[in-house]
């Protein structure tokens, strides 16, 4: 797929295997039973020093990225006065980790060789860029109202090993009864792939999963006698114009490079780290409709296949370990639906909602929402893994937003707090409002992925110590519907019609 002239911007469920664990405490490391049988063969017998030497090296190198604990997410009051210079502090603690990621990944083989060099030199360093960044959020909060307490507890770090089997999809059977994707030998998806991708930091192979393999797991709660059955359908492209950036305006106002990853645009023409709601309401937008202007982003899906995309050398690309074509999505749908117990009530302009986390690797799935598949098998979804799709399907991504709003806030601290998700009987919990829910499909045609030295696989964009897991897929939107659209929304989504 040719590559576009890009518009540029205006300006952990499993910590770390028990053969492995690292520990921080009292300032030192403690690599906990690592080598406790180290002289021990699996009968009982003496090992030699060259299987003891083995041993160690694959215990370091099965340590694939640094795991910190997501500090924003427990920030549940920051004043108004001080929420951009807030964001830059977390902004900046993500940079610090991408950093010390790249030097762990730049001196793996110092690791392996001492361990106490991965304490010593990259973790208790990040530490202390931590606790001063820790430091100085509280200060500008307690200047207007009480000091978070607590957060302290978030400054430590560990390293965390990649086992291939985190979350409850993919290798954990999808609810399939099967184990998807490792014991299978026909050269396409088993083993790992030692090179990590051509990032160097994913994906591999064991992050694949052929979706035949899968059983239908799909479960949509039962349509009661009230439901808002209507579908309103806003058509705004797949970013054939080619906007991209690497900022995060919900996340990280004010702050370039803010996601570390590029991401696809369509909507708003305007959005980037800098852009005011004003700067939103005046923007152009490339929804056939003129009355939405929102914003609609994802990480961009590259094909890693040897060739470099515009932003090799940027930030966001190939200075994040982003590597690879990006992928135009064959066909994006954007789908606005009801509630299957009751009538939807309007969004409020502005209305900002992140769907999935961005660091579910190492932050586990509380939050994670990623739902992938192939056309023709879209009654099987996966979690954290990528599908393999056979001759003729196609890769699909989806996300359901949020459907459920706290009926005040059009953001929240942590960004999450305002909105919810319906309970499994499509019920919002107490206190919230069923509003339209947004669900997002991106189709792309990508070759099936193959492994080895020469492989072409593809992936998304991700903080690069995320390791391009699939399950990091997120999706963020802005709503900057006018009134008299939205209320149209409404009306014909409450009303059982299908509209655009």
């Amino acid at each position: 797929m040719g590559r576009k002239t890009r518009k540029r911007s205006t300006l952990a469920n499993r910590a770390i295997a028990a053969t492995a664990a690292l520990i921080m405490g009292g300032g030192g490391l403690v690599a906990v039973n690592v080598y406790a049988n180290a002289g021990e063969g699996r009968s009982g017998g003496q090992r030699s020093e060259q299987q003891q030497q083995q041993q160690r090296q694959n215990s370091w190198q099965s340590m694939a990225t640094i795991d910190c604990p997501e500090v924003g997410n427990d920030l549940r009051e920051v004043p108004r006065q001080v929420k951009r210079e807030v964001a830059r502090e977390l902004a900046r603690m993500d940079t610090q980790i991408t950093e010390a990621y790249q030097r762990f990944a730049e001196e793996k083989w110092q690791i392996e060789r001492d361990p106490r060099y991965a304490q010593n030199a990259i973790l208790n360093p990040l530490k202390s860029k931590r606790v001063a960044s820790i430091d100085r959020i509280s200060i500008v909060i307690s200047r207007f109202t009480q000091r978070p307490q607590g957060l302290d507890r978030l400054a430590t770090c560990t390293l965390q090993a990649d086992d291939n089997n985190t979350f409850g999809g993919g290798n954990q059977n999808n609810g399939n009864g099967k184990d998807n994707g490792n014991d299978n030998n026909d050269g396409d998806n088993g083993g790992n792939n030692d090179n990590g991708g051509q990032a160097g930091n994913g994906p591999e192979a064991d992050d694949f999963v052929d979706i035949q393999d899968v059983r239908p797991n799909v479960r949509e709660p039962r349509q009661r006698r009230n439901a808002s059955r209507g579908v309103f359908t806003t058509q705004c492209g797949v970013n054939e114009n080619g906007k991209f950036n690497p900022d995060n305006v919900i996340v990280a106002p004010g702050v370039a490079n803010g996601a570390h990853h590029m991401h696809d645009y369509v909507g708003n023409q305007e959005t980037d780290a800098f852009s005011s709601d004003d700067d939103l309401a005046r923007g152009e937008t490339t929804c056939r409709n003129q009355g939405d202007k929102s914003t609609y982003y994802w990480p961009v899906l590259r094909l890693q296949n040897g060739q470099d995309e515009q932003d090799a050398n940027e930030d966001g690309g190939g200075n994040d370990q982003n590597v690879g074509e990006i992928q135009t999505p064959a066909e994006v749908t954007l789908d606005f639906v009801g509630s299957p117990v009751g009538k939807v009530t309007a969004m409020p302009r502005f209305l900002r909602i992140i769907t999935g986390d961005a660091k579910a690797f190492t932050n586990g799935d509380a939050n994670a929402n990623a739902s992938w598949s192939c056309t023709g098998f879209e009654d099987r979804q996966l979690k954290d893994k990528y599908p393999i799709c056979p001759e003729g399907s196609q890769v699909v991504r989806t996300f359901k937003f949020q459907s459920c709003w706290d009926g005040r806030n059009a953001d929240s601290a942590n960004h999450r707090d305002h909105v919810a998700f319906a309970d499994e009987n499509g019920r919002c919990p107490n206190g919230f409002r069923a509003i339209p829910q947004l669900v997002q499909r991106i189709v792309y045609d990508v070759p099936r992925p193959s492994f080895g030295d020469n492989g072409v696989v593809y992936a998304v964009d991700s903080f690069p110590e995320q390791l391009h897991k699939a399950i990091t897929d997120h999706g963020d939107f802005i709503n900057v519907f006018d009134e008299r659209l939205m209320n149209q929304v409404v009306f014909c989504i409450n009303s059982g019609r299908r509209c655009q």
